[in-house]
């Protein structure tokens, strides 16, 4: 399992977020690009382990509603988040709606 994993959910329609962009930074650079699979997640989404720091992950939701032909608020969903020193895995859920979204640290 990757360091980061990853999981989107369309409450809209209440199915995983299939084939939605997601990509990790430190800062300005890209670690990974990946879509979510048929369930909604990315599992092998960049090295086994990050150092501790500042990292940003953005769900490509106005690509994902725009391909369904939904109209949509947000282009995309930024997500900031700490590495601690110590840790083993961090997931990050997306609950994801057109007009609205919710994030939280998963297990």
């Amino acid at each position: 399992m990757s360091f980061i994993t990853a999981h989107a959910l369309d409450s809209m329609v209440g199915t995983p977020a299939a084939d939605l962009e997601v990509t990790l930074y430190s800062g300005d650079e890209v670690i990974v690009s990946a879509r979510t699979d048929d369930n909604g997640r990315v599992s092998d989404f960049g090295p086994d382990h990050l150092e501790p720091g500042d990292y940003r992950i953005v769900f490509g939701t106005g690509d994902y509603f725009a391909a369904r032909e939904i109209d949509h608020f947000h282009p995309v969903v930024t997500i900031d988040f700490t590495v601690q020193a110590g840790q083993e895995h961090y997931h990050i859920p997306l609950l994801l709606s057109p007009f609205a979204y919710s994030t939280y640290r998963g297990s």
